[in-house]
């Protein structure tokens, strides 16, 4: 999805020699998902990245579904999970269907004793609270409070935590995370209506090689198994590498609100999408302009969609105790909109501080037995006058 990039050595053509200084060849290393039809990178290794030196066990971590069907709005408290000092131990599923994996994440240690790649899924991380440093083959991507990480499936994968408080929003996603077509031109550069563009888009930076032999773990997660995958040399020993399939950055405080005279709809927020579901930024905007507009939300039918939003910081003029880390249900089926007294309460106001992400799926999802542990009950009769 991103535009191409490049870093380090390369040679002057792709699968041709490129020797090292001692004459011996790097390995080179194609890099893509949905097989050679989709974006691509190519890697060149010191070593070849293929030599597994032991296993351990497989894991079975697959989200374990509570329910599978319903009708009813549901809300859950996202900050009430409790921290786990493993970054992969504290990643807590919480709505999953076969599109996605939305997840819950308190980490409290870096990465130090292995590396992690999710084979299955690109992943979508949002920094809530912390900041740090994602480490890749491709390079190093510095992160703080409100940056979009995305993650393309198969990328090995360090994170380095500057601090034990981090709270992450996390979709996982079994098909690509893309830019929405629309603010695309036909040669896929974003256009001049996008809310955001390719200045935004933040690259990895400071590609460091390391040429180490040794024991190194890759803990692989496949279709919800995790493996235990010690190779012999550094995952991180890539001298250079060209192409547009690699991580990237993007902060929810670049994305530039779209708004108009009357309250517009959501899919001006949008910010990725993927097959079968698409994610939205809710960002500080001024309010509807004209002279008799109504700022708050208008009631509006799911019938195609069930909708998660995931409440990050500011006033939510629209519903009532709404709480930091806070995410709403609200699935197909259904009506919703803005609780008693707040359509009357927002005309008049200029401007909102809100900040949230929101993710829609065009299939239901299943709420799993960790959400249940952090539902707030009687959520769906909130709007009773």
């Amino acid at each position: 999805m991103p535009h191409y990039h490049r870093m380090g050595n390369l040679p002057h053509k792709r699968h041709t020699q490129f020797r090292k200084p001692d004459g011996g060849l790097y390995s080179e290393q194609l890099f893509s998902t949905e097989g050679f039809s989709n974006d691509s990178s190519l890697l060149y290794h010191i070593h070849p990245p293929t030599q597994i030196i032991r296993t351990e066990p497989e894991l079975d971590i697959t989200p374990q579904v509570a329910e599978e069907k319903m009708l009813k709005h549901r809300s859950f408290e996202g900050f009430n999970i409790q921290p786990a000092k493993d970054y992969l131990q504290s990643r807590m599923p919480v709505l999953v269907n076969n599109d996605c994996h939305i997840v819950l994440a308190a980490p409290q240690e870096s990465m130090k004793d292995y590396f992690y790649k999710n084979t299955d899924a690109d992943e979508m991380i949002f920094v809530h609270e912390g900041k740090g440093t994602l480490h890749t083959q491709y390079g190093d991507l510095p992160f703080n409070y409100g940056d979009y990480l995305v993650i393309p499936r198969g990328t090995i994968y360090q994170v380095e935590f500057d601090g034990p408080d981090n709270r992450l929003f996390i979709v996982e996603s079994f098909s690509p995370i893309r830019y929405p077509k629309r603010y695309l031109s036909k040669y896929g550069q974003l256009l001049e209506h996008s809310p955001y563009c390719e200045r935004d888009i933040r690259p990895p930076q400071s590609l460091s090689s390391f040429d180490q032999k040794g024991d190194f773990l890759i803990r692989a997660k496949k279709r919800g198994i995790l493996y235990g995958l010690h190779y012999g040399t550094h995952p991180f020993d890539v001298v250079g590498w060209d192409g547009c399939c690699y991580p990237f950055a993007f902060s929810i405080h670049d994305f530039e609100p779209i708004t108009g005279r009357v309250h517009q709809p959501p899919p001006v927020h949008q910010t990725f999408e993927a097959n079968n579901f698409v994610v939205c930024s809710f960002c500080p905007r001024l309010f509807d302009y004209h002279p008799q507009a109504i700022p708050a939300p208008y009631n509006h039918s799911n019938i195609d969609s069930d909708e998660v939003l995931y409440y990050v910081d500011g006033d939510f003029m629209s519903r009532k105790h709404v709480t930091r880390g806070m995410i709403t249900l609200h699935p197909a089926g259904i009506p919703h909109g803005p609780h008693p007294g707040a359509v009357e309460k927002s005309i008049g106001a200029k401007e909102t501080k809100e900040l949230a992400v929101m993710v829609d799926t065009f299939h239901p999802l299943k709420i799993t037995k960790q959400a249940l542990e952090i539902e707030n009950q009687g959520y769906v009769m909130s709007w009773a006058e």
